[in-house]
């Protein structure tokens, strides 16, 4: 292995190997050394099938393994902790999927021990990385709209629409499930990076499809308690009111918009692609009233290449940040910082709903750097 590459294991199979596993092929920095399954058997037939040189049933046994600098984990939330606090402890570098963890002390707490042992950590809040997403944040930058007004979001999607859908680790709350972590937790990043921190939120959480069959029970209905519709109002620390609508339950949802309204103009970019949730994005703005038209992608904002799965040039995107940040010593956006700020709302919401009531940002969390 040259001294430019870095040798990256994989924990976790399934978007894993998806998404991750081309995404690092498709990087010339990163070269796949290991990768990790419960069942040594699985993890063998997939390092088989990649080519991959280890194959381990423990993360302690990936992260003890000198050519793996990195690790990258897309396992579910709630083993998300345990792992990547040992990664970290191991020395190794962390990529880590949303949602964070399953609370935010977790989050600090795995932020800490980064900061301590001087690793680098990137999260995979890819939307920071899609083209038309860039070109609306360059648009807000340059005062496009003015002084924002009202911010809008809908992401109406049927992933979990059908109630047949086997009941899992998903619909368990407990278990980090529900459409609040699922996509939540990257409207909570955006919102951060285009707009700036929260002053305060009032959430109301619920959830529509109660039950789903349980395939180990031979399909008995086990109730669901985490949350499929999310209805979230935010105070942004200027001031600007956010209304944030999410569903993982409808039928023909309109897919997922973003509404930017202000005193010089307006911002919409959404895409109803139901399918992938990256490829489709439309930008369309207007100015003192004029009739909204679609606004270009200057191809510098492009990605190289794409795949047939949107998630995975964005996700090359994020590879990218994460090893710029390991050259530099030094973890570039979107990090556990970004991660930890991502959970705090999330638990917000969810004390929100509890309570019926609004739940004020805690003001250590103002400055990011404070964490």
């Amino acid at each position: 292995m040259s001294q430019s590459e870095i040798g990256v294991a994989i924990v976790g199979t399934g978007f894993g190997q998806k998404v991750h596993i081309p995404g690092f092929q498709a990087h010339h920095r990163t070269r796949i050394v290991a990768v990790y399954h419960r069942e040594l058997a699985k993890a063998e037939a997939i390092a088989d099938a990649h080519n991959i040189p280890h194959a381990c049933q423990s993360v302690e046994a990936i992260a003890a393994l000198p050519e793996v600098q990195a690790v990258s984990i897309s396992t579910p939330p709630f083993l998300h902790y345990e792992m990547a606090k040992t990664v970290l402890n191991a020395g190794k570098h962390l990529l880590l999927e949303k949602p964070t963890t399953l609370n935010v002390t977790e989050a600090k707490e795995l932020h800490q021990i980064a900061i301590a042992k001087e690793l680098v950590t990137t999260m995979n809040f890819e939307f920071r990385c899609i083209p038309a997403w860039l070109r609306l944040q360059e648009l807000l930058s340059e005062g496009y709209v003015g002084k924002p007004r009202l911010i809008k979001v809908d992401w109406l999607v049927s992933s979990r629409a059908d109630a047949a859908r086997a009941w899992n680790w998903y619909a368990q709350k407990e278990l980090g499930g529900g459409a609040l972590g699922a996509i939540g937790s990257h409207a909570f990043d955006y919102i951060a990076w285009l707009f700036g921190s929260v002053r305060r939120l009032n959430a109301r959480l619920s959830v529509a499809v109660t039950q789903r069959p349980d395939p180990l029970s031979g399909g008995k209905l086990k109730p669901v308690d985490a949350d499929d519709v999310c209805l979230i109002m935010l105070e942004l620390a200027d001031g600007t009111p956010c209304q944030i609508t999410l569903s993982a339950a409808t039928y023909q949802g309109r897919g997922h918009w973003l509404e930017v309204y202000g005193d010089r103009g307006t911002l919409i970019l959404g895409s109803d692609n139901q399918k992938d949730y990256v490829h489709g994005f439309n930008l369309r703005g207007s100015q003192t009233g004029e009739p909204l038209v679609t606004l270009e992608i200057p191809d510098r904002l492009a990605f190289p290449r794409t795949w047939d799965d949107g998630r995975i040039a964005p996700f090359v995107r994020i590879i990218d940040r994460w090893v710029q940040g390991i050259d530099q010593g030094k973890s570039v956006a979107p990090s556990l910082q970004e991660g930890v700020y991502s959970q705090l709302l999330m638990d917000l919401a969810h004390q929100s709903n509890q309570q019926g009531a609004w739940i004020e940002v805690p003001q250590e969390y103002a400055k990011i750097e404070n964490f």
